[in-house]
């Protein structure tokens, strides 16, 4: 028989192989992270006829060996698993590409397998697996103490667990104030002062707001802000709610004492005291005595020109009675263009138009019904104008009504006498009228003794609760609060109150807020302060605010393969992150199926641990799979160069046939 019929068979056998290989590639040609395979040929063996000799001493050279071929075999069939397939966008967060030369974990209950298939989807029971298999993917869990990934032997990863679907609330434990606060701001100043609030919750997710006041102490650069109440979810006050006496008994913002001062006052020369009756009596003008007086426009632009008409003799008048005054006032038309007028000169016909109901200029003509029409002149009557010169200038001539503030003696000469008994219904009448003391300002005034003179004895109780708030005389930036060296004050919750009725009211849900204040600045700012109240860390806002519970709203993962929630309330939570593996010979992975592979001893052993892959430089898109590297272009070139490899081979055959029959025919 002839050795070239074998070598033909052989060959026709490896071509064979060979175009397996390439039919494997195209068919695979849309296979998600397919690795395209490529065969190489080796010679088979070979028959020696005649082995090489070497050179003799008699002078005769070497001859080369004889050897005869058998055919040929499959070399080696490799795995273009290094090389990356191309990115197809799918914008499905659970499908993820690798970029580099890892691979993905799964576990298919017994054993692991590793893919660059990152077609994952989220079983019924919340486990990330493969779309395809089911296998699970395998990556680390989060260490419950650190919060942080904890690198360990890889495990199932569970992502949609009941656990991760809401967020827990959590209580406020910071807070932070930013602005200006302006020492001429007219509220700084008032007995409420600049109010300012601040949301937070208690741990159980549930929303208070503390309301606060910034209030002035008569230094420049010494202001004191207090907590003056906390409302819940629906504004109402939890002293009220709870039935307690104050907002101490629920939570404490610094100092809760007041200072006491006493200090002697004179009266006011127009008063006078008679010790036997322990009684004042004092003169008042009519400002002081009629309810709204100054409020009139009319009756503060005639200043001195104003006179009582009723009553019309000296007398007693009672409280709430009516007294009717009378005056004279020449108005400018500058006057009588601005406010509460707003008229309308009209220079053509030299008078004055204002705004009808119906919106169009109409002349007025009817003095004493345009201006009961103005507010805070209704209460005008008797009234008479008369243009002067030149015929823009309006003199008015009037009668107006006011209530009386307290029983009084009239003088008939436009002065009100009023007598009060020393007791504790007149005392903030006596505190004004006698003593011109008011409380305000966190001031309250009390009056302790009244001497056979009038001379007082008089307790001030100056309000200095909550925090002292200094500010640096010469840049006006925050100093301190409370204490030198303090930038923050806390708002401290009791654990319990007791209620008026005697009921025990548990307060532990709440967390005690430490507040920075040293942010603001005391600047002019045009008398407005602009003060604002944050929950949070001041630079990091979410740090110590707080939250309501949250519902599951999104989940994304990360180039590093860390899998984070996102959450209703604005948190975020990591839930787990994808592990990979690395092999020494990624090449020498065997295939499994199902885009699979596995390790074998020639690829490398995997430790059970996996890598993070940023720490080799790749990383992980999500939305988007690794299309398979397969090239067409190459394939059908292969495929030509082993069509016509398989003919030339099946020539061999026919042609050894066809010298086998020459030989068969010698016979004949």
């Amino acid at each position: 028989m002839m050795r070239s019929l074998f070598s033909g068979v052989a060959g026709l056998k490896t071509h064979q192989t060979r175009m397996d290989v390439i039919g494997n590639n195209i068919a695979n040609v849309n296979t998600t992270a397919y690795k395209s395979q490529n065969m190489v040929f080796s010679d088979l063996l070979y028959q020696t006829t005649q082995a090489a000799s070497g050179a003799s001493a008699t002078g005769r050279g070497g001859i080369n060996p004889r050897q005869i071929g058998l055919g040929s075999k499959t070399g080696a069939i490799s795995t273009a698993i290094t090389s990356q397939g191309s990115a197809q966008s799918t914008n499905n967060p659970w499908d993820i590409m690798i970029e580099g030369d890892s691979f993905f974990i799964v576990n298919n209950g017994s054993q692991n397998f590793f893919t660059r298939d990152g077609s994952f989807t989220v079983d019924g029971a919340g486990n990330l697996v493969m779309a395809n298999t089911g296998y699970m993917v395998m990556g680390w869990q989060v260490d419950p103490e650190t919060g942080d990934i904890r690198q360990d032997v890889v495990s199932a990863l569970t992502v949609m667990d009941a656990r991760n679907l809401t967020s827990d609330p959590e209580s406020t434990t910071a807070g932070y104030v930013t602005g200006i606060l302006d020492k001429t701001d007219p509220k700084i100043n008032s007995t409420a002062g600049v109010i300012r609030t601040m949301k937070f919750f208690d741990s159980q997710g549930y929303e208070y707001t503390a309301k606060f006041s910034f209030h002035g102490t008569g230094e420049d650069d010494y202001f004191r802000v207090q907590l003056d109440d906390i409302l819940d979810s629906n504004s109402q006050s939890l002293v009220k709610k709870y039935g307690l006496s104050n907002i101490e008994q629920i939570a404490t913002f610094g100092s809760t004492e007041n200072k006491i001062t006493t200090s002697k006052y004179t009266m006011d020369p127009n008063a006078s005291y008679d010790a036997t009756k322990n009684e004042f009596t004092v003169n008042l003008a009519m400002e002081q005595i009629l309810k709204d007086f100054s409020a009139n426009a009319m009756v503060v632009a005639a200043g001195k020109n104003i006179k009582v008409v009723t009553p019309a003799a000296a007398g007693a008048v009672a409280a709430d009675a009516t007294v009717t005054v009378e005056g004279e006032v020449t108005l400018t038309r500058a006057q009588l263009e601005a406010a509460p007028y707003n008229l309308i000169y009209d220079t053509a016909t030299s008078k004055y138009h204002m705004k009808g109901a119906d919106g169009k200029s109409v002349e007025v003509t009817d003095w004493e019904a345009a201006l009961k029409a103005m507010k805070g002149l209704d209460t005008v009557k008797n009234v008479t104008a008369t243009p002067g010169d030149p015929p823009e200038n309006i003199t008015i001539k009037f009668q107006a009504d006011f209530k009386t503030t307290q029983a009084s003696n009239y003088d008939g000469n436009s002065n009100f006498g009023v007598t009060l008994a020393n007791n504790a219904d007149n005392q903030t009448a006596i505190l004004d009228q006698v003593y011109h003391l008011k409380d305000g300002d966190g001031k309250t005034y009390t009056i302790d003794y009244v001497g056979p003179d009038g001379t007082a004895q008089i307790n001030m109780t100056e309000n200095n609760k909550g925090n002292m708030i200094v500010f640096d005389h010469e840049s006006g930036k925050f100093s301190y609060i409370g204490s030198q060296g303090n930038n923050s004050a806390t708002l401290a919750f009791n654990t319990s109150a007791s209620s008026l009725a005697g009921d025990i009211i548990d307060l532990t849900q709440f967390s005690s807020i430490d507040i920075d204040f040293s942010s603001i600045t005391n600047f002019g700012n045009g008398g407005k302060s602009t003060l604002e109240m944050t929950n949070g860390t001041l630079g990091s806002s979410a740090i110590g605010a707080g939250r309501a519970p949250g519902e599951l709203i999104g989940i994304e993962v990360g180039q590093d393969g860390r899998i984070t929630a996102s959450y209703s309330n604005g948190l975020t939570k990591l839930l787990g992150q994808i592990a990979v593996a690395e092999f020494a010979n990624a090449s020498g992975l065997s295939k499994a199926g199902n885009n699979l592979y596995s390790a074998t001893q020639n690829s490398g052993e995997f430790n059970g641990v996996g890598v993070d892959i940023t720490a080799s430089g790749g990383s992980m898109t999500s939305g988007v799979l690794e299309m398979s590297n397969v090239d067409l272009s190459s394939e059908f070139t292969t495929m030509i160069t082993t069509q016509r490899g398989f003919q030339a081979n099946s020539r061999i055959i026919t042609t050894s046939d066809t010298l086998l029959e020459e030989l068969v025919n010698l016979k004949r």
